[in-house]
């Protein structure tokens, strides 16, 4: 199995809380009919979703974590294509990442996420979605062109992109590169998507993660010269120090 395919997968870390834990069960829960005795192997970390439970990452819920991971990326799970078979592709967008994975007959071949950019978190909704749909297409081209598919996205507006008339030269190059492919937009809701959903949400996980350690390191190297500042604008502080 080519590892660029699945990095998405293997390169996801541990959860940290429920939220995280959700994303990754929500992904693998798809496969589940896939998986043989899923529900065994997922017991150790669905049971971190109970109310009743407090949040302790055990040595057997990191066994289910490794081991569901490994399972979702291998036979049979992961199905080479056949180009004599349409693809079906999902993509979803959240406010800082993309994600995707390229299908067929219910199999995943390739997955795929990233964190947007600085510009990119700026843009719309549907620009949002639109470029986890050319950023998807772009990476998985050599699959996908000569072979019809159709692309499943959360958003409606977005649905209706191919025939949209009004565009900005960013989406006219978008619409260009689109019709490269003999593919539709179609609608599906966010609870369906969940396999994009997943992967969209992971990446923004981590983007927030890295987010939260360059606050913590700023304040950390800003707050020694606050307080010297401070020190230095208050008089009765002044005086303290003189005495002392």
């Amino acid at each position: 199995m080519d590892q660029r395919k699945v990095r998405a997968i293997t390169e996801w870390e541990e959860p940290t809380n429920v939220a995280e834990l959700r994303s990754f069960l929500g992904l693998v829960n798809y496969y589940r009919r896939f998986i043989k005795s899923y529900s065994g192997k997922a017991a150790p970390l669905t049971d971190l979703l109970k109310k009743e439970h407090e949040w302790r990452w055990t040595v057997g819920c990191q066994r289910a974590f490794d081991d569901l991971k490994q399972v979702v990326i291998e036979e049979p799970v992961m199905a080479l294509p056949d180009h004599t078979k349409p693809f079906e592709v999902q993509t979803d967008a959240s406010d800082f990442a993309i994600g995707g994975v390229s299908m067929q007959d219910g199999y995943p071949i390739t997955y795929e996420s990233r964190k947007l950019n600085e510009t990119e978190r700026r843009y719309t909704v549907q620009e949002k979605e639109m470029t986890a749909v050319v950023h998807c297409l772009r990476t998985w081209r050599y699959y996908l062109l000569g072979s019809k598919f159709v692309v499943k996205i959360d958003n409606v507006a977005t649905s209706c992109f191919q025939s949209q008339k009004k565009l900005s030269p960013k989406q006219a190059r978008w619409q260009d590169f689109l019709a490269e492919f003999d593919m539709v937009l179609e609608y599906q809701p966010g609870r369906i998507n969940q396999v994009a959903d997943g992967l969209s949400r992971k990446a923004e996980l981590a983007s927030l993660k890295l987010e939260e350690l360059a606050s913590i390191s700023q304040l950390r190297t800003s707050l020694p010269n606050r307080i010297r500042e401070g020190l230095e604008k208050d008089s009765m502080a002044r005086s303290l120090v003189d005495l002392a």
